[in-house]
């Protein structure tokens, strides 16, 4: 007899939970960084968030990079012309 556990959450070592989604594209400029911060202040590890810009949010990456102390994974899942979707990811130390 054979036995195989399998883990259906689809999280596995790296995988991860969406808990928000938010298009950024309604508010000024000045409120999409905020409403960013305040979104991955709010997720743990192993969580994730989606945001929808209207311009390539490259910028704010390299922002997140330098001054984050918690590591993240910032994955495209579409980019532009007329939207870019990016996921983060909280993952471990």
């Amino acid at each position: 007899m054979h036995i195989r556990k399998e883990d259906r959450s689809g999280l596995g070592d790296d995988g991860f939970s969406v808990v928000n989604e938010m298009d950024v594209r309604p508010y000024p400029p000045t409120e999409r960084h905020e409403m960013f911060y305040k979104a991955f202040a709010d997720i743990k590890v192993g969580e994730a968030f989606e945001f929808i810009n209207d311009h390539d949010p490259k910028p704010l990456y390299y922002q997140m990079e330098a001054e984050s102390k918690e590591p993240f994974r910032w994955e495209y899942l579409e980019k532009g012309p007329d939207a870019w979707k990016v996921r983060v990811v909280k993952v471990k130390g």
